[in-house]
């Protein structure tokens, strides 16, 4: 098998990490190279997808016969749910997004805060609410029962080099701080992290990172 790296290509493979309870496949699609993530319950074969950002012929192939469970979008920006409303009346999958952003999703959706969890199979997501690119982007944390490192599935609130764009000082002022405090201030160096867009890193490579990313000011 392949080692995961976390590097995926517009139209090209898919590249799969097996962890000891979960199954994580990263897809790229769409013109703007967005990353969607399916993660499979080891232990039951139940599906969540994140973002189902476009394609949906091609996230659907990915789902296969074991159809989905739960799809949850990172935050309201268009380019990450263009395959929402086909992929959930293709599935019967429930719709699930932050109480700020639900309105502006093309479906209705379940809502979570901050602290929350989304459940599926076996496996449960925590939900990091990170305000500042939009008011209701969350991050998705994992743990696996059998593995110490933690896994992030951040949208576009974190990339390597920096975090999301935002459109005025008071949202980048309220990013990092929730980056700070949500992010780096409670989870390890080696807490992989999986963006909404191109490659994934860890927190420990980035976070000496995080005084030059305050003082330039993006």
């Amino acid at each position: 098998m392949t080692p995961y790296t976390g590097e995926v290509t517009p139209g090209g493979p898919p590249a799969v990490r097996d962890l000891p309870s979960l199954t994580i496949t990263k897809l790229s699609v769409g013109p703007m190279d967005n990353n969607a993530y399916l993660l499979r319950c080891r232990d039951t074969g139940r599906q969540l997808l994140i973002d189902a950002a476009n394609d949906a012929d091609r996230l659907l192939s990915l789902a296969g016969d074991a159809g989905l469970e739960t799809v949850v979008t990172t935050h309201q920006h268009h380019d990450h749910w263009q395959a929402l409303a086909e992929v959930v009346q293709a599935t019967g999958a429930r719709s699930v997004a932050h109480e700020a952003d639900a309105a502006a999703l093309p479906v209705s959706s379940q809502t979570v805060a901050d602290g929350g969890v989304v459940q599926f199979g076996g496996r449960r997501l925590e939900v990091i609410h990170l305000v500042g690119h939009t008011p209701g982007s969350i991050a998705l944390l994992y743990r696996d029962p059998s593995d110490d490192t933690a896994h992030l599935f951040t949208g576009d609130s974190l990339f390597p080099g920096g975090p999301g764009r935002t459109t005025n000082p008071t949202d980048f002022q309220a990013l990092m701080d929730d980056l700070e405090g949500k992010v780096f201030g409670r989870l390890p160096d080696n807490t992989w992290f999986y963006p909404g867009h191109g490659n994934d890193s860890t927190l420990g490579a980035e976070r000496g990172s995080l005084p030059e990313w305050r003082a330039r000011g993006w």
